[in-house]
Protein backbone atom coordinates (compact mmCIF):
# COMPACT_ATOMS: atom_id res chain seq x y z
CA UNK A 1 0.00 0.00 0.00
CA UNK A 2 1.19 3.59 -0.81
CA UNK A 3 0.39 6.67 0.98
CA UNK A 4 -2.08 8.81 -1.45
CA UNK A 5 -1.98 12.65 -0.23
CA UNK A 6 -4.02 15.64 -1.40
CA UNK A 7 -2.64 18.98 -1.02
CA UNK A 8 -4.76 22.29 -1.19
CA UNK A 9 -4.13 25.78 -0.92
CA UNK A 10 -5.99 29.62 -0.93
CA UNK A 11 -4.81 32.87 0.31
CA UNK A 12 -7.84 34.47 2.64
CA UNK A 13 -8.20 38.20 2.86
CA UNK A 14 -8.40 37.75 6.84
CA UNK A 15 -5.85 37.56 9.34
CA UNK A 16 -4.46 34.43 10.29
CA UNK A 17 -6.11 33.95 13.80
CA UNK A 18 -9.06 34.91 12.57
CA UNK A 19 -9.38 32.20 9.92
CA UNK A 20 -7.62 29.59 11.93
CA UNK A 21 -10.33 30.33 14.67
CA UNK A 22 -13.00 29.74 11.85
CA UNK A 23 -11.65 26.50 11.07
CA UNK A 24 -11.65 25.07 14.95
CA UNK A 25 -14.67 26.04 15.34
CA UNK A 26 -16.65 23.22 14.81
CA UNK A 27 -20.33 23.77 16.75
CA UNK A 28 -20.73 27.07 14.54
CA UNK A 29 -18.53 27.52 11.71
CA UNK A 30 -17.49 24.65 10.21
CA UNK A 31 -20.80 22.88 8.99
CA UNK A 32 -21.97 26.02 7.29
CA UNK A 33 -18.39 26.21 5.25
CA UNK A 34 -18.39 22.39 4.35
CA UNK A 35 -19.60 21.67 0.85
CA UNK A 36 -22.23 19.53 -0.62
CA UNK A 37 -19.70 16.29 -0.41
CA UNK A 38 -20.31 16.48 3.37
CA UNK A 39 -23.31 14.79 5.04
CA UNK A 40 -24.60 13.65 8.42
CA UNK A 41 -22.56 16.48 10.39
CA UNK A 42 -21.94 16.04 14.06
CA UNK A 43 -20.04 17.33 16.83
CA UNK A 44 -19.87 14.31 19.27
CA UNK A 45 -17.33 16.45 21.48
CA UNK A 46 -15.46 19.42 22.18
CA UNK A 47 -16.30 22.24 18.94
CA UNK A 48 -13.45 24.01 19.52
CA UNK A 49 -10.26 22.45 18.32
CA UNK A 50 -7.68 20.16 20.34
CA UNK A 51 -10.29 17.32 22.08
CA UNK A 52 -13.07 17.96 18.95
CA UNK A 53 -14.52 14.98 17.99
CA UNK A 54 -16.46 15.56 15.33
CA UNK A 55 -18.82 13.15 12.06
CA UNK A 56 -19.85 13.18 8.64
CA UNK A 57 -19.84 11.70 6.00
CA UNK A 58 -17.83 12.23 3.03
CA UNK A 59 -19.17 11.68 -0.39
CA UNK A 60 -16.01 11.92 -2.58
CA UNK A 61 -17.07 10.27 -5.87
CA UNK A 62 -20.63 8.76 -6.82
CA UNK A 63 -19.36 5.29 -5.62
CA UNK A 64 -17.37 6.59 -2.79
CA UNK A 65 -18.27 7.19 0.61
CA UNK A 66 -16.24 7.53 3.25
CA UNK A 67 -17.94 7.55 7.17
CA UNK A 68 -15.16 9.71 9.12
CA UNK A 69 -14.66 10.18 12.77
CA UNK A 70 -12.13 12.29 13.62
CA UNK A 71 -10.36 13.15 16.64
CA UNK A 72 -9.34 16.62 16.48
CA UNK A 73 -5.69 17.76 18.20
CA UNK A 74 -3.62 20.95 17.88
CA UNK A 75 -0.09 19.67 17.46
CA UNK A 76 1.22 23.50 16.88
CA UNK A 77 0.37 27.15 16.86
CA UNK A 78 -1.86 27.52 13.62
CA UNK A 79 -2.04 23.71 12.89
CA UNK A 80 -5.56 21.39 13.07
CA UNK A 81 -4.84 17.63 12.70
CA UNK A 82 -7.79 15.29 12.19
CA UNK A 83 -7.40 11.65 12.38
CA UNK A 84 -10.21 9.64 11.43
CA UNK A 85 -10.57 6.59 13.82
CA UNK A 86 -12.41 4.57 11.03
CA UNK A 87 -9.48 5.03 8.45
CA UNK A 88 -5.66 5.75 8.13
CA UNK A 89 -6.84 9.19 6.99
CA UNK A 90 -5.31 12.19 8.61
CA UNK A 91 -6.22 15.63 7.65
CA UNK A 92 -3.83 18.58 8.54
CA UNK A 93 -4.62 22.14 8.26
CA UNK A 94 -2.25 25.19 8.87
CA UNK A 95 -2.87 28.74 8.68
CA UNK A 96 -0.10 31.34 8.31
CA UNK A 97 0.04 34.98 8.17
CA UNK A 98 0.36 36.23 4.21
CA UNK A 99 0.88 39.43 4.48
CA UNK A 100 -0.95 42.11 6.07
CA UNK A 101 -4.40 41.22 6.45
CA UNK A 102 -4.37 38.05 4.39
CA UNK A 103 -3.50 34.73 5.65
CA UNK A 104 -2.19 31.14 3.81
CA UNK A 105 -4.58 28.35 4.11
CA UNK A 106 -3.05 25.10 3.37
CA UNK A 107 -4.85 21.52 3.56
CA UNK A 108 -3.24 18.27 3.02
CA UNK A 109 -5.18 14.59 3.59
CA UNK A 110 -3.15 11.64 3.82
CA UNK A 111 -4.09 8.30 4.29
CA UNK A 112 -2.55 4.18 3.42
CA UNK A 113 -4.00 3.77 -0.21
CA UNK A 114 -5.30 0.50 -1.63
CA UNK A 115 -2.80 -1.99 -3.68
CA UNK A 116 -3.08 -3.37 -7.07
CA UNK A 117 -4.98 -1.36 -10.25
CA UNK A 118 -7.52 -0.04 -7.96
CA UNK A 119 -4.35 1.38 -5.91
CA UNK A 120 -3.15 2.97 -9.18
CA UNK A 121 -6.73 4.48 -10.23
CA UNK A 122 -6.96 5.77 -6.06
CA UNK A 123 -3.76 7.06 -6.74
CA UNK A 124 -4.23 8.84 -9.72
CA UNK A 125 -7.21 10.49 -9.17
CA UNK A 126 -8.23 10.79 -5.79
CA UNK A 127 -5.89 13.59 -5.00
CA UNK A 128 -7.18 15.44 -7.77
CA UNK A 129 -10.73 14.61 -6.19
CA UNK A 130 -10.05 15.99 -3.23
CA UNK A 131 -7.99 18.74 -3.67
CA UNK A 132 -11.38 20.30 -6.09
CA UNK A 133 -13.96 19.59 -2.88
CA UNK A 134 -11.10 21.21 -0.23
CA UNK A 135 -10.80 24.16 -3.04
CA UNK A 136 -14.04 24.91 -2.83
CA UNK A 137 -14.15 24.42 1.26
CA UNK A 138 -11.31 26.70 1.73
CA UNK A 139 -13.71 29.57 -0.62
CA UNK A 140 -16.77 28.52 1.51
CA UNK A 141 -14.25 29.91 4.36
CA UNK A 142 -12.73 32.66 2.82
CA UNK A 143 -16.45 33.81 2.39
CA UNK A 144 -17.26 33.25 5.70
CA UNK A 145 -14.19 35.33 7.24
CA UNK A 146 -13.76 38.22 4.66
CA UNK A 147 -17.60 39.56 5.44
Amino acid sequence: MAQVEATTERIIAADADTVFDALADYKDVRGKVLTGHFSEYEVREGGDGEGTLVHWKLQATSKRVRDCLLEVSEPTDGQLVEKDRNSSMVTTWTVTPAGEGKAKAVVVTAWDGAGGIGGFFERTFAPKGLARIYDELLQNLATEVEK
